[in-house]
Order: structure tokens, then C-alpha cells, then sequence
């Protein structure tokens, strides 16, 4: 995991990439540790991460909680077509 030492959230209050829900006014939350993903190298790095270890919370690798679980639901699905294809 040497690539977190050249994420741009490095140097950033952890608190932010931790907002307090998913919708309403917490929308406006998840605006700001976003935009620090969108100007970070190793974001897919990140995400890859957050996907393949499962922490939930948080803004990782650019998305939130319900982005992550909705591309792994999508992975997952598109798994079992693909093995139940003759």
C-alpha cells in the first residue's frame, strides 16, 4: 500500500472523508472529500482497495458507501451472468 503515501487525502482531516449520512444535507458533505479524490493520482488505487477489502464507510476512492456498494453489486452480478453462461 505504498501508493497511500502519495494520496492526496494524506494531508487532510480524516473527519471529512467521514460524513454523517448519504442524502439530503449530507450530499453537500460528500462534495468536499470528492473533490479531494478528484485531484489525487491513485484514486483508482484507493478504490480498488476499498472494493477488494470492504470498508464501507467513507468516501474512498472517490465514491461513497452507497456508490461502492452499488459497483459491487453490479461486479457481482455481472459475475453470476457470466458463470451461468453456457
Amino acid at each position: 500500500m505504498e501508493w497511500l503515501r502519495s494520496a492526496a487525502c494524506a494531508g487532510e482531516d480524516p473527519e471529512l472523508f467521514f460524513p454523517v449520512g448519504s442524502t439530503g444535507p449530507a450530499l453537500r458533505d460528500l462534495a468536499a472529500p470528492k473533490r479531494v479524490c478528484a485531484r489525487c493520482r491513485v484514486t483508482p488505487q484507493s478504490l480498488g482497495f476499498a472494493l477488494d477489502s470492504g470498508p464501507t464507510s467513507g468516501v474512498r476512492g472517490g465514491t461513497g458507501e452507497d456508490e461502492r456498494a452499488a459497483l459491487l453489486r453490479r461486479t457481482t452480478d455481472d459475475s453470476r451472468r457470466r458463470n451461468s453462461t453456457p
